[in-house]
């Protein structure tokens, strides 16, 4: 057994009696119960944090009694206590030990951790879910707040996500979601600079690679921000750049933690794949923007040619009707022209139209074909406006005089 699994990343055990001590075990599984306690000759129950580790117990319990083998998959441990504990999933073959009367001495235990799978099945289901908000359009801070909860979820010890958005022209970043960080925290960077050295997130930004920042207590680029990082209780920042498929910025994606750390391949490995999501979520909020904006300014230079057209049928419209009512008042000044043969000055206006007008004769009006006609102040106005080169008559013809000194209406 210890050549078989020696220096396999395959666990294997074998237990003796009920209380399950450790009377073999390769590296892996002493590893995975965490090294520095686990080792040989020690019953497993002690190995692991109560009330954790019972559902392992009780499935050796569950062998050992029956001495029936047993093949549970992604049985759920909790590995060590405190700070330093995981969730690992494990697919374990579980077998009875017999001694030489055919009694049970102990249990033998292989298995194989799917932890990573597990994390990668829901990590793949998770960025499925965000991609049918991206392809349904959903609003950009709802989708971007759901990828910051997702990836706090996913990730094995406590992290804290943001989102920064790169404005027009890539010189600062604004605030897109941080669903876990202080509020103070999110306004204090919202509208951050992007340049070398401005932060994790400025100088990512700026560089547009990824900057991993593990102790923010010592490092240059937070110096400026120190301060309200330890307000914050922030020590570590990681951030990677969101960039677009032309290599533009779009924004940066950040990772927080409360203590130091160092990334390990599957923080960078996330980190790359929610920063593509990201990207696609924000290009495709930008598109549906410019597309939202160029049928706006389409529509608006629909409804100012309309209005255009409007104003110039109206316009249209008003000339012709100013041109039947010169028509109509030049044919009103001839036939007043041919009546003053017999009366040279009527008693009433004679412009007045086919209702006409009682109103006293009081001006005279010409054109300038000679022809001339009386009328009231009223209607000689309205000849003067609409018939072309209409004009009050001389004061020799009687009304020059009385149309400049005449009374306001």
């Amino acid at each position: 057994m210890r050549a078989l699994f020696g220096r396999s990343d395959a666990v294997f055990a074998s237990l003796l009696g009920p209380t399950h001590l450790v009377e073999t075990a390769n590296p892996a599984f002493l590893a995975a119960l965490c090294e520095d306690r686990a080792h040989v000759g020690a019953p497993l129950a002690a190995l692991l944090p109560e009330p954790l580790g019972r559902s392992f117990v009780a499935l050796l319990d569950d062998v050992y009694r029956t001495g029936e083998p047993r093949i549970d998959r992604d049985v759920r441990i909790v590995l060590d206590s405190g700070p330093r504990a995981r969730e690992a999933f494990f697919d374990l073959t579980c077998e009875p030990r017999h001694d030489t009367d055919g009694g049970v001495i102990g249990v033998r235990v292989v298995g194989i951790e799917t932890t990573q799978v597990r994390h990668a099945q829901h990590l793949m289901a998770e960025q499925r879910a965000l991609l049918e908000q991206i392809a349904r359009q959903a609003p950009l801070a709802d989708v971007l707040d759901g990828m910051a909860r997702c990836i706090e979820n996913l990730a094995p010890q406590e992290v804290l996500v943001s989102v920064l958005l790169a404005d027009s022209d890539g010189a600062h970043l604004n605030h897109g979601a941080a669903p876990s960080l202080p509020d103070f925290y999110n306004r204090a960077i919202d509208g951050i600079a992007t340049g070398e050295g401005i932060g994790s997130c400025g100088t990512a930004a700026y560089r547009r690679a990824p900057v991993i920042v593990t102790d923010i207590a010592c490092d240059p680029f937070w110096d400026d921000f120190r301060d309200l990082a330890e307000r914050a209780d922030l020590a570590a920042c990681w951030s990677t750049p969101i960039l677009a498929l032309d290599g533009s910025l779009l924004g940066t994606f950040a990772m927080y933690h409360r203590v130091p750390r160092v990334p390990q391949g599957t923080d960078l490995a996330l980190a790359r794949i929610f920063a593509h999501t990201a990207a696609l979520a924000i290009e495709r909020h930008h598109n549906e923007r410019a597309r939202r904006d160029a049928e706006a300014e389409a529509k608006a230079a629909r409804d100012e040619l309309a209005e255009a057209v409007r104003s110039e049928r109206a316009l249209r419209a008003e000339a012709e009707q100013r041109a039947a009512t010169a028509a109509e008042l030049a044919a009103r000044i001839r036939t007043a022209a041919a009546a003053q043969v017999v009366l040279p000055h009527p008693e009433h206006c004679q412009l007045g139209g086919a209702d006409g007008c009682t109103e006293p004769a009081e001006l005279k009006v010409a054109d300038s074909w000679g022809d001339a006609a009386w009328g009231c102040p009223a209607h000689v106005e309205e000849a003067i406006v609409h018939v072309r080169s209409a004009f009050v008559a001389s004061e020799e013809l009687g009304g020059l005089a009385a149309y400049v000194n005449r009374r306001p209406a």
